[in-house]
Formats: C-alpha cells, structure tokens, sequence
C-alpha cells in the first residue's frame, strides 16, 4: 500500500465518522462542529486525486463561510434541545432503513466490478502543472454555456432575494434613513408664543403669600 493510498483510506475512514456524528449527535453546535471535520477530510481526499483547487474551495467557502454563518445563526437561536431529542426515536426506524438502503446500494455497486483495478491509473503530471489553469481552461472553453446558464440563474436568484427582502409590507414598520438625516426643525418642533398673564397685585391689608390667614 502507497503512501497515498493509507492517506485515502485514513480521510476516508475519518469523514465517514464525522457524517454519522452530524446526523446522530444531538447538540447541533458539535453537529456542525463535526461537518467541518467533514469537509477538511473530503478536501484531504481530493488534495490526493489532484483536484486542489476543488479543496481549496471546499475549505475557504464552505467551513470559512457557510458553516460559520450556520455556527453563528445556531448559537444565536434559542434551540430547545428536548425537542430536539424527542423526536430522535420516532424517525429512528424510518432513518435505519433508508441507512441499510443505502449501505446495500453502495454494495451492489462495489460487488458489480466498481474497482480501481479496473481502471488504468492516470497519467502523473509535471511539476509545473497547475489544476486551477486546467478548470478554467476547461470552464470556459468547453463548458462555457454551461457556466453562463449557471451564473444566470444564480443572478436571477440574487435578485429574487433582495427584492423579497425590500420589499415593503403594509403591516410592517418602516423606517427610512433618508428622511430621518434630512429632519428639520421645522418637522419635529413647533414654538408658540403665548400672551403672559396679567400681573395680580395682593391688596393692602391682605394676607401676605404663604401666610396664615
């Protein structure tokens, strides 16, 4: 066995403990937690099959990122973990059996000549062969319309977004930041000069003020 193919077999081993400890694990911070795990040992294994730029991405959007967007949005809500717990035996079955569907596909595939001695190994490149130049050349030379259609459609989902998100409801309060820097003094006080009230004098003889009478 080479070095690279312990290194397969040791991520390999790896990201599967750490999926099934993202789906079985009740805290859903060490949920997370462990499919960060998952994703530096899937991006361990495609370092080793020569898709490095596949791994960089995979760490710097998906654990830089997403998943400390989802940390952030978990520690933030207020997650009743009982509830969470109580309802882990009910779909335990159900989830069982689609686990055993799964495990018994992946069999069959395995069984039915899915092997790496059926395959030639691939060409070994030079030094100075970069994966990045490779995917782009490939992206927008073969695959260009692709791409665009892709970009596209996420454009189109961008926008969706924000408009959903701007948009103005009539129930809703709305504060516009425009108008409130553009406040006068005019808009927000009002001065009225009234007339004083006509001076009473305390006549001679009268109690004095604060007296007894």
């Amino acid at each position: 066995m080479t070095f690279v193919q312990l290194c397969f077999y040791l991520f390999a081993a790896i990201l599967v403990f750490a999926a099934g400890m993202v789906v079985t694990i009740r805290n859903p911070v060490k949920s997370a937690l462990f499919l960060v795990l998952a994703f530096f040992s899937a991006a361990c294994i495609w370092i080793t099959l020569e898709a490095e730029f596949l791994a960089i991405v995979l760490v710097l959007v998906y654990v830089g990122a997403v998943m400390v967007l989802f940390l952030f949005v978990i520690m933030m809500l207020d997650i009743d973990l009982a509830v969470l717990r109580s309802g882990f035996a009910r779909y335990l079955p159900v989830g069982s059996v689609i686990a055993l569907l799964l495990i018994l596909e992946i069999a069959l595939v395995m069984v039915s000549g899915f092997g790496a001695e059926d395959y030639a190994a691939p060409a070994a490149h030079p030094a100075d062969y970069s994966n990045s130049k490779e995917l782009g050349r490939l992206l927008y030379t073969q695959y260009v319309y692709p791409f665009e259609i892709a970009a596209i459609i996420l454009l189109v989902a961008i926008v969706a977004a924000i408009a959903l998100t701007m948009r103005k409801r009539p129930e809703s309060k709305y504060i516009n930041p425009t108008q409130q820097i553009r406040v006068r003094r005019e808009d927000r006080l009002r001065i009225v000069r009234m007339k004083s009230a006509p001076r009473q004098e305390t006549p001679a003889g009268g109690p004095a003020a604060g007296g007894e009478e």
